[in-house]
């Protein structure tokens, strides 16, 4: 091979060796892996909560709309029912009635059941109220538009004897006022589907035991008791100027009716 050859060989290989070590070292190293050490967080400690998985009338059983539901133990309250002291909850509470509307994902308790050997209506009166049933109709009854938790007025009607001066034949007056209703009939809670209105014969009233006393009284005495239905506003409403005279001695003149020998007959009366 002529000596030129070689020399232009030689050149050749050197300057390509060149390019490849100044190649190699404009290559980007890659960044060196940073490790940070982070204390590891503790797991949230759960327990099993009894709690419901379907929405419960007032009155309605528990029947399939309760499960066992993972709970943080720090947010447990001590009147939740937890499957560590109690396994066999769902079994033993699935035919409790509710005494309150309770609705899904709400933690059971057993306050708002009714105990055992109780009956409904008592468990669901707050204390000290009774629950007094008086008759009703569509035309006493607001055209049929009262419906349990509503609050009514409770006006009494009655005749009066013509040969009293001033009178009209008619006496009219509101008894008791801001009476929240139980009931009307057997049903304590509004119909489903848009069915929002029940001509009933009978309002269960929640009333305080002087309350009872004077609708028991208006009862005997009146032609007619009309309930007029309240607005929800006025739910609050501070309450004055009942019929207490009926069956205390306030000084203010009531009335009461004598049966005698098949008579009767309206007089006057103050204690």
């Amino acid at each position: 091979m002529p000596a030129s050859r070689l020399i232009i060989l030689s050149v050749a290989v050197a300057a390509a060796g060149g390019a490849g070590y100044v190649a190699k070292n404009m290559a980007v190293k890659p960044p060196a892996e940073v490790v940070v050490n982070t204390p590891q967080q503790p797991a949230i400690a759960l327990q099993d909560v009894l709690v419901l998985s379907g929405d419960v009338p007032m009155g309605g059983t528990l029947a399939n709309n309760i499960s066992w539901e993972k709970w943080p133990a720090d947010g447990i309250n001590a009147n939740f029912i937890t499957r560590a002291n109690e396994p066999d909850a769902v079994e033993k509470l699935k035919d409790s009635v509710a005494r309150m509307a309770m609705y899904t994902g709400e933690p059971l308790r057993r306050s708002k059941l009714i105990g055992e050997g109780q009956s409904f209506m008592s468990s669901i009166l707050p204390s000290g109220t009774r629950a007094v049933a008086t008759s009703i109709a569509a035309d006493t009854s607001a055209g049929g538009f009262i419906l349990p938790n509503d609050f009514v007025d409770v006006i009494m009607t009655r005749r009066v004897d013509k040969d009293v001066p001033g009178s009209n034949g008619f006496f009219t007056e509101t008894i008791l006022k801001n009476i929240r209703v139980l009931a009307i009939d057997q049903t304590i809670q509004e119909d489903e589907e848009g069915k929002k209105t029940r001509v009933g014969q009978t309002a269960t009233l929640e009333l305080t035991p002087q309350q009872a006393e004077i609708i028991t009284v208006a009862q005997q005495m009146a032609d007619r008791l009309t309930l007029a239905l309240r607005p929800i506003a006025d739910a609050d409403e501070k309450v004055t100027g009942e019929a207490d005279y009926l069956v205390s001695g306030n000084g203010r003149r009531g009335t009461v009716r004598l049966i005698k020998s098949g008579e009767v007959s309206e007089v006057g009366a103050r204690k």
